[in-house]
């Protein structure tokens, strides 16, 4: 497998693998290939709709906070960056079910299990 490890102060942040590879890594979880895309020009672009917050996700940062974590703690131990943990917990972005899974598992609650 070819896999680019991305650091930020020493530490592994991302990993960047190839197309072949993620289908791969899809097929061997059970999980159906995405559709693939075609780009779209920027003159053809729409402007995103606003994220609404998954039900139960606005009480993520208190959960979190009530077990004592740091928001940098949680989203390293899940796999995320920081940043992309407190767009979560503001409601600026919507995790996918892997996300909200490991989210759920780390806090020790029923998880957020609804379709992606």
């Amino acid at each position: 497998m070819d896999l680019q490890i991305i650091k930020r102060n020493g530490e592994p942040e991302y990993a960047v693998l190839s197309w072949q590879s993620y289908l791969a890594l899809l097929k061997a979880a059970g999980i159906d290939a995405p559709v693939a895309t075609t780009l779209i020009p920027d003159t053809e672009r729409q402007p995103p709709e606003p994220v609404q917050a998954l039900p139960g996700l606005d009480q993520l940062r208190g959960l979190r906070e009530g077990k004592g974590l740091a928001l940098e703690v949680l989203a390293r131990t899940v796999g995320i960056s920081p940043s992309y943990l407190g767009m979560i917990e503001t409601g600026e972005r919507l995790p996918d079910l892997a996300i909200r899974r490991s989210l759920a598992w780390e806090l020790g609650v029923a998880g957020w299990r609804e379709a992606s």
